[in-house]
């Protein structure tokens, strides 16, 4: 069900996951019958936005066409902010960590009444792997704001990200319209397009996921058919809104993990129509059909997959975002938690809200764990003794919680803010598991 934050979401959206729309925020604003007219309606310039190289085959191809007030070019020469910050562009065993243990964060901080943080400054790099330079690889970063971009626009060169408010709305402003993103929904903002973020709720706090080389897709389904998971239909992209307007204006560029700045002496968001397949959109993580197992076993957690960044290997995610929400239980003779185990994926896990059925205290919401390749993981040992003696009735689980993993094939390093005296990890994050006691029993009447 929707909360009540969502319910008083006044914009406008159209539905559907990669579909080519059309959006005019002024009627006859979109040319017809060509994209590039040698005058443009209500005198507006024409200028593409590619998100794929031109000549990729057409089921891949993403592209808009937006009709502004003046073309994105006009602005200063960018230069480097030299502030220090806590973003990476590349993790190389030089500037980050890589450690086999499990490790798990408290809640990372919201920024105190002192500081002074928009979306873009509050952005801190927790882990990654791989180089945008390259378009291989990823990054988890953790926003933290408690001030509004003024006069500020945001765009990044190195990838998408896909943005997991846990704490406060985000009112995003793009240049193809406005969203509204409340904790329990998510956003994505594909490479290269303009937004500016406000803070309705005041302090706000989350994750994102940023990928660098292909784009997120929604998974194949294979046997479960057309339906289930993420479904296209209740995925929402803006609506053109523009805004005309003079001033001072900042427009802030991440590329390879360094922050540049132009001015400029008008609104980037001037987009008065567009048309493409290449948008930011949102998606209500309550709108998730959950598949599952309604007879034996615990089904492996690549069914909670919301969308996937492919890798070259066929069946190999850069990046996968899955979620565990509330759902039904009724596996007979079955260990009903997520069981022990150890594989070639990367996990990072965080709770927006609620409590994670697989860990019974220390995984809090706004906090995190990272377990790398071959860590082992499971349940710790007051959930396992707990799931391996309940009567196996039909029962729910994770009502009023909402988990979440950023999964990756690659081999993850861990930043330095990420082991600051900033955020805390949880030093005995291990302890966890040191209760789970031996019940063999050697008798032969069990073999």
């Amino acid at each position: 069900m929707a909360s009540k934050e969502r319910e008083i979401d006044s914009y406008t959206y159209l539905r559907g996951f990669g579909n080519h729309f059309t959006s005019e925020a002024l009627p006859g604003a979109l040319p017809q019958g060509q994209n590039s007219p040698q005058k443009c309606p209500y005198g507006l310039y024409a200028e593409q936005l590619s998100g794929t190289a031109f000549t990729v085959e057409r089921k891949h191809n993403q592209f808009s066409w937006l009709y502004r007030i003046r073309p994105s070019v006009c602005h200063e020469p960018f230069t480097k902010i030299t502030e220090p910050t806590n973003l990476r562009g590349s993790f190389s065993i030089n500037d980050t960590e890589f450690i086999p243990n499990q490790l798990r964060w408290n809640p990372f901080p919201l920024p105190i009444d002192s500081e002074s943080l928009n979306f873009v400054f509050g952005l801190s790099t927790l882990a990654g792997a791989g180089d945008p330079t390259l378009k291989n690889g990823l990054a988890i970063h953790i926003y933290r704001a408690n001030k509004n971009m003024e006069n500020m626009a945001f765009y990044n060169s190195d990838g998408d990200f896909l943005i997991v408010p846990q704490h406060g709305r985000l009112d995003i402003f793009t240049e193809f319209g406005r969203m509204l993103v409340s904790p329990n929904e998510i956003a994505v903002i594909p490479r290269g397009i303009r937004y500016s973020v406000s803070l309705p709720d005041g302090p706000s706090r989350g994750y994102i996921l940023e990928v660098y080389g292909h784009h997120f897709e929604l998974p194949n389904l294979g046997p479960i058919g057309a339906n289930g998971l993420a479904n296209a239909r209740d995925f929402l992209t803006p609506t053109a809104a523009y805004e005309e307007k003079e001033g001072n204006w900042s427009i802030v560029n991440k590329y390879v993990g360094q922050l540049f700045i132009a001015k400029q002496d008008h609104s980037p968001f001037n987009v008065v129509a567009w048309h493409g397949n290449y948008v930011p959109y949102k998606y209500d993580l309550a709108n998730f059909a959950v598949i599952n197992s309604v007879s034996f076993d615990h089904v492996d957690p690549s069914i909670f997959t919301v969308l996937t960044s492919k890798s070259a290997f066929p069946g190999t995610a850069i990046a996968d975002f899955a979620i565990f929400p509330p759902r039904w239980a009724v596996q007979e003779h079955t260990f009903r938690p997520p069981y022990f185990h150890r594989n070639t994926m990367s996990e990072f896990m965080g709770l927006i809200l609620g409590s994670y059925e697989g860990k019974a205290e220390g995984f809090l919401p706004g906090g995190g764990s990272l377990h790398s390749h071959m860590a082992p993981h499971g349940p710790d040992a007051t959930t396992y003794e707990k799931a391996s003696n309940e009567e196996l009735k039909p029962v729910r689980v994770a009502d009023g919680t909402m988990a979440f993993m950023f999964e990756s094939s690659l081999m993850l390093g861990v930043t330095p803010w990420g082991l600051s005296k900033q955020v805390h990890v949880q030093p005995n994050y291990w302890k966890a598991w040191q209760g789970i006691k031996s019940n063999f029993v050697h008798d032969s009447k069990q073999s």
